[in-house]
């Protein structure tokens, strides 16, 4: 949970990603709710939408050097994927929208490794997109 918060953090104020979805933000609409339910302990799901297209995205995907492509929810490594391809690859565009996922957004299923690790890879791989 806490390694979710600080790649949400660094997400959050990064100049290429548009919006950050985890509800242990401020930002986050459900945020109240999710203090109240979850007491502080906000899960290690974070999903973000980059400022650019589908290819973008997968130039991001392709770029991760760390955490390990697939469409698991959880495990001790970080698990990256992204949903318009995979989990929601059958979706219309219509779908797709009224499941609020973006053709470029990215899901990450935060593990345990160092966080400052997780967020200097996405910096890696975000330097290389658009």
């Amino acid at each position: 949970c806490e390694n979710a918060a600080y790649v949400a953090r660094f997400l959050k104020t990064h100049p290429k990603v548009a919006v950050t979805h985890f509800p242990g933000l401020s930002t986050h609409p459900g945020h109240a709710i999710a203090r109240e339910q979850m007491s502080g302990q906000y899960g290690g799901m974070v999903a973000f939408e980059l400022k650019g297209t589908r290819e973008d995205s997968k130039k991001l995907m392709d770029s991760i050097e760390m955490s390990v492509l697939a469409v698991s929810l959880g495990d001790c490594d970080t698990l990256i994927c992204h949903p318009a391809s995979t989990t929601h690859a059958k979706y219309t565009p219509e779908e797709l929208a009224e499941a609020h996922i973006g053709e470029s957004m990215i899901r990450l299923s935060v593990g345990i490794e160092d966080a400052q690790d997780i967020c200097d890879d996405l910096e890696q791989a975000l330097q290389k997109i658009g």
